[in-house]
């Protein structure tokens, strides 16, 4: 059955363009396992990439500038004015504008094109929708142009693009999720180095499955808050006198050494996460996937605890898929809505998702939707 993404990518194309694409490239959205708001700390994380992909249909074309059409079917055009000074384009073509805009900070020139996108990776979820969509126009718009940019180097220019040209202070993970990510496999990341491990994460052959639950809580990222986080980080690291928390190797030592207590519990959200996520790359190293399932519990309640940033609706699903069977569930992404994702028995899948969904139903929340995760691969052209 053809992929939906990339059938309406091409048809947008041809209605837009009345022409064919010279291709299709796909970049996958991610679930991050493990490893929340380490990134951006030069710390650990370890995502996944989705089946769900946001396609780009590209071509080359003689004009000036670049055109894009999405979802509403009504081209956005921007020049290379617009794509010299960050924040010209607004909306979500402002993610397609800052790709063109860091490949040419970066020293490369992409060539002038037209593009029309597609995609089922659910927007505010927490599972990388803007990730997905610049790694998709990047990819294609290095294929179009022969841009020597090796793909190691290119989630450091999609995040260049969504934090320097949109203006949201994201670390580095989702970028490199999407375009590194191995099918059948995590994405062990170092935030410091980029150095990437690909772990075998095939929970299937275990009988196990990845229930991801979308809350359809409200998932903002650019009200400030996630930023706030990302500053007191920051000025933790500074006041501790290393370069990030990462750094931290006596934690007890780090917290009496600061004086505020919301501080104390960021900081303390951070370096325990990093260890959680050593913990399950060793986990996972030896096979042993059932015993994640605390982790992600733990990882949880630190996000709820120390971090703050989960919601009820995210608390529910957590405290219900739990109650329902599972070995472990946590929050995924930066917070204040979006997704948690249960490790399951396979055959228990849809008896915890309905278990949320009536406990939803039971507060009074809008009702979630939910899916099966399998990890896939990461940017790709498709043809």
């Amino acid at each position: 059955m053809p992929d939906a993404p990339s059938v309406r990518a091409r048809q947008r194309f041809r209605a837009a363009y009345d022409a064919d694409p010279a291709g299709l490239w796909a970049a996958p959205g991610r679930v991050n396992l493990i490893g929340e708001h380490t990134d951006y700390n030069d710390g650990y994380v370890l995502p996944f990439a989705l089946p769900h992909t946001t396609v780009a249909a590209a071509a080359p074309h003689e004009g000036d500038g670049w055109t894009v059409v999405s979802d509403d079917g009504s081209p956005v055009h921007f020049g290379a004015a617009e794509a010299a000074e960050p924040g010209a384009v607004p909306g979500w073509a402002g993610y397609v504008a800052g790709v063109v805009w860091a490949l040419r900070d970066a020293g490369f020139d992409p060539p002038p094109a037209r593009l029309a996108l597609g995609s089922d990776v659910p927007v505010g979820a927490g599972l990388s929708s803007s990730a997905a969509l610049e790694s998709s126009v990047l990819t294609a718009l290095v294929d179009l142009g022969g841009l020597d940019l090796p793909v190691d180097r290119r989630p450091a220019v999609a995040q260049r693009a969504e934090n320097a040209y949109v203006g949201v202070p994201c670390g580095i993970m989702d970028q490199s999720a999407s375009v590194r990510s191995r099918a059948g496999h995590a994405l062990f990341l170092d935030c410091r180095t980029l150095d990437v491990e690909h772990i075998p994460f095939d929970v299937a052959r275990d009988g196990l499955a990845v229930l991801v639950v979308d809350s359809n809580a409200p998932h903002k990222l650019v009200d400030g808050e996630y930023a706030n986080r990302r500053s007191t980080c920051e000025a933790a690291a500074a006041a501790l006198g290393l370069t990030a928390l990462r750094d931290v190797t006596d934690l007890d030592a780090a917290l009496a050494a600061l004086d505020d207590d919301v501080t104390r519990r960021r900081v303390r959200h951070v370096v325990t996460e990093n260890q959680r996520v050593l913990d399950t790359v060793e986990l996972l190293r030896g096979g042993r996937v059932r015993e994640i399932g605390p982790l992600l519990t733990a990882s949880h309640a630190s996000m709820r605890d120390d971090f703050a940033i989960t919601v009820p609706e995210v608390d529910t699903a957590v405290e219900t898929a739990l109650t329902a069977g599972a070995y472990g569930a946590r929050m995924t992404g930066g917070g204040f809505g979006g997704c948690v994702i249960a490790l399951v028995d396979a055959d228990a899948a849809e008896t915890v998702a309905d278990a949320v969904r009536r406990a939803f139903a039971d507060r009074g929340f809008a009702a979630p939707d939910h899916f099966v995760a399998t990890p896939g691969p990461g940017a790709t052209r498709l043809e």
